[in-house]
């Protein structure tokens, strides 16, 4: 882990406060951490949907067959779980 410092707004904070014990968090915090990681999840995975979409469709302008490209998706998506 490392330690940052970011500056949040203290409505912010408090609404963490609030919820965290809701959501069954020790600490608004441990929240927060998890708010940061779903969201960088979310991003990254559109991210690398996005990239996959841009090189099956650079395939398909090369002409490379539907079918090819097909097996290379699937074998991609088995490969990295």
């Amino acid at each position: 882990m490392s330690t940052i410092s970011i500056r949040i707004p203290e409505d912010v904070i408090e609404d963490l406060k609030l919820l965290a014990p809701v959501l069954g968090f020790s600490g608004y915090q441990l929240l927060l951490r998890a708010y940061v990681g779903q969201g960088l999840r979310r991003d990254l995975a559109k991210l690398e949907k996005d990239q996959m979409r841009l090189v099956v469709d650079c395939l398909r302008r090369r002409g490379v067959d539907d079918h090819v490209i097909s097996e290379a998706v699937a074998e991609a998506k088995a490969s990295t779980g």
